[in-house]
C-alpha cells in the first residue's frame, strides 16, 4: 500500500554569512564548490530521504546544511518517510546492532525483514511519484537503506549515508551488515562519517568518509550574550526567576525574530540559579547516551566535591518518532532520580524540553550549553556526535567518553577530555569534577575547543566534500 511521505520546507541560506568565520581562500573553496556543484545539476534534485523531521543528529545536520545548498541554486529538497512503531522496533535494533551492542537478539528475524520490507515498499511507490530519473538521492540511515534498489531502477544515482558504526566491529555489527548489505549494493556510493566504520568487503571507488559538521549560524549555535542566555532559560523554565531586562528572544535561519514561549517539563520545581556551576548533557534518551550514567557518576564523585549541579536535558519523549526506546528510558532515569536524597534531588535537574517548534528548541539547547560550567557526553557508544562539536563550538570545556566520532573532535587534554572507558563511573566523575573545579583550565580546553571546530567541524567543509562525490556521480 503507497505511503505518505512528507516534504520539509527549507528556506535558502546566503554563503557569504561564513566568509568572516572562515577566511578568505577556504570561504571562495566553498562558494566555487557549491556554485560548480549548481551547474552540473542543473535540472535535477538532489534529495535527502530520513525518517524523523526533527530530534537526533541526521534530521539537524540536514536543516543546518541544505539551506546553503539552496541558497548557492541549488534545488536540494528534503522529505520524511511514512512507517509506523513496527518497523521503527526494527531500525532500533538494527542501530544498536550497527554500534555492536546487543539489541534482543543478534539476528534480525524473517518476520522483521518483511516488516521493513512491506513499510519501505510503500514508501517507495510514493518516492517514485516525488522523485524524477536523473535526480540524486542521498539516502540516510537504515531506515531508509531499502529505498536503494528501488531508487537505482528508477534511473537515480543513489547515495547512501550511514551515520552509524563501531570503532571495533564484532558479530553483532557484522550481522546488521549482513542485513543490509542486499540493499546497499544497488547504491552508487556508501557514506560513512569515519574511516573505521567502513564495512568490510565494499568496492573502495564506492565508499567515501565525510565527517558531519554543524552550522554555526542556527539557532543552536548563534551567539547569545550571557544576558540573553539567562533571558532564555527563564522564559524555558530551566533557571529561576531573576530580574531580566531582556526578552528572550532569537535569530531564525529566514532572519526573522523570535522569542522562547513553549517551557520544558522537569521532574522537580526546584531550579537552579543564574550562579550555579551547571554540569549539562544533551542528548536523546537513549541507552547509549547513558543518562543514568551520568547521574550515578555526578552522585558518587562531583556532588560531594563541589556546589556543582546537573541538567540532564532531551527531547520531550512523545515528540520523536523513529526511537521507541525514549519513555522506557527516561523512566528508569526517574526511577534512579527519585532513590536520591532529598538535598541531592536538587541538584539533579532532568528536563523534557519542548519540540513543537524545532527552532525554539535549539536556541534552548544553545542557552543550556552556553550557561554550562562543563559539558558531557557520556556515551557508551556514538556514531559521530554533533554534540560535542555544539558545544566545543560555544568555547565550552566537554568531558566525553573515548568512543566512535567523540574522539575525532577532542584533542584528549588539549580542545576537552576524553574518558578511556565509560562504564567507569568514578573515572568519568572524576575528569568532570577535576574540570569543573579548575577555571583556569576549563577556560583555556573552551577556547582551544572552538579552534578546533572553526578548523575541521563547521559546514562548510562538510558541503565541499558532498558537492565533490555528487559532481563525480553525475558527471
Amino acid at each position: 500500500m503507497p505511503r505518505e511521505l512528507s516534504t520539509v520546507a527549507v528556506e535558502p541560506a546566503p554563503l557569504d554569512r561564513y566568509r568572516p568565520l572562515v577566511g578568505g581562500s577556504r570561504w571562495q573553496e566553498f562558494r566555487q564548490a557549491l556554485e560548480g556543484l549548481a551547474e552540473a545539476v542543473r535540472g535535477q534534485v538532489v534529495w535527502n530521504l530520513n525518517s524523523t523531521a526533527r530530534g537526533g543528529g541526521v534530521a539537524e545536520l540536514l536543516a543546518a546544511l541544505i539551506p546553503y545548498e539552496r541558497g548557492a541554486g541549488i534545488d536540494a529538497r528534503w522529505a520524511v518517510i511514512e512507517a509506523e512503531a513496527p518497523f521503527f522496533n526494527v531500525t532500533k535494533r538494527l542501530h544498536s546492532l550497527l554500534h555492536g551492542v546487543a539489541a534482543d537478539g543478534d539476528d534480525i528475524s524473517g518476520e522483521e525483514q518483511a516488516v521493513y520490507e512491506r513499510t519501505l515498499a510503500g514508501n517507495a511507490d510514493s518516492v517514485r511519484q516525488l522523485v524524477e530519473a536523473g535526480d540524486v538521492v542521498i539516502l540516510h540511515d537504515p531506515q531508509t537503506a531499502g529505498l536503494a534498489p528501488a531508487l537505482a531502477r528508477h534511473g537515480c544515482r543513489v547515495i547512501w549515508r550511514c551515520h552509524i558504526g563501531v570503532d571495533e566491529p564484532n558479530d553483532r555489527a557484522r550481522h546488521a551488515w549482513d542485513f543490509l548489505r542486499p540493499y546497499v549494493a544497488s547504491a552508487d556510493a556508501i557514506v560513512f562519517s569515519r574511516q573505521a566504520y567502513a564495512w568490510e568487503g565494499l568496492p573502495e571507488d564506492r565508499t567515501v568518509i565525510i565527517a558531519p559538521a554543524i552550522d554555526a549560524f542556527t539557532p543552536k549555535n548563534q551567539d547569545l550574550d550571557a544576558e540573553m542566555v539567562q533571558a532564555i532559560l527563564r522564559a524555558g523554565g530551566l533557571l529561576a526567576p531573576g530580574h531580566d531586562g531582556h526578552a528572550a528572544s532569537f535569530v531564525r535561519q529566514d532572519g526573522s525574530n523570535s522569542k522562547v514561549e513553549r517551557q520544558a517539563k522537569l521532574l522537580q520545581d526546584v531550579l537552579p540559579s543564574a550562579g550555579d556551576p551547571l554540569v549539562v548533557q544533551v542528548s536523546r534518551w537513549d541507552p547509549l547516551k547513558d543518562p543514568v550514567g551520568v547521574l550515578e557518576a555526578f552522585a558518587r564523585q562531583v556532588a560531594p566535591n563541589s556546589d556543582g549541579q546537573l541538567v540532564l536535558a532531551g527531547p520531550a519523549v512523545t515528540s520523536v518518532t523513529d526511537d521507541p526506546e525514549q519513555p522506557e528510558i527516561l523512566a528508569q532515569l526517574e526511577t534512579r532520580w527519585r532513590k536520591l536524597p532529598p538535598d541531592l534531588q536538587r541538584r539533579v535537574h532532568v528536563a523534557q524540553l519542548p519540540m513543537d517548534d524545532e527552532e525554539e528548541n535549539g536556541v534552548i539547547v544553545n542557552a543550556l550549553q552556553r550557561q554550562a560550567r562543563v559539558v558531557v557526553q557520556k556515551s557508551l557508544a556514538e556514531g559521530f556526535g554533533l554534540t560535542v562539536a555544539e558545544a566545543m563550538w560555544k568555547g565550552k570545556p566537554v568531558v566525553a567518553s573515548r568512543v566512535g566520532g567523540i574522539g575525532d573532535q577532542i584533542e584528549d587534554g588539549r580542545s576537552g577530555v576524553l574518558v578511556d572507558d565509560p562504564r567507569d563511573l568514578d573515572e568519568f566523575g572524576r575528569a568532570v569534577g577535576g574540570v569543573l573545579c579548575d577555571p583556569a583550565a576549563a577556560e583555556k580546553l573552551g577556547e582551544a575547543a572552538r579552534e578546533r571546530v572553526t578548523e575541521r567541524f563547521l559546514a562548510p567543509r562538510h558541503l565541499q566534500e558532498q558537492a565533490a562525490l555528487v559532481r563525480r556521480l553525475v558527471s
